[in-house]
């Protein structure tokens, strides 16, 4: 099996959860804290938390500090490609 699709699959997995693509969708219109996250999804904090984890594991999204709180935001131009292909 090629590197290529093994990297692609993981794209789609990370992207395939309905809350990960609710908090991918949102952070393509501009970056955003967790609360913010939170308010968004409907879903509560750890659960959105634990969501993050595994989007910035796959390399769909980096994060930074601002002040006591991490923004995050997309960094992965292949996330963006498929969102864009399904109308995000």
């Amino acid at each position: 099996m090629k590197k290529d699709h093994v990297a692609k699959s993981s794209l789609l997995k990370a992207l395939g959860h309905p809350v990960r693509f609710c908090i991918v969708d949102g952070l393509l219109k501009g970056q955003q804290n967790v609360a913010t996250m939170v308010d968004c999804t409907g879903v509560p904090q750890p659960t959105v938390s634990q969501h993050l984890s595994i989007l910035k594991a796959a390399g769909v999204l980096c994060a930074r500090r601002e002040g006591n709180q991490m923004v995050y935001s997309v960094c992965s131009d292949e996330a963006r490609k498929v969102m864009r292909a399904l109308g995000a």
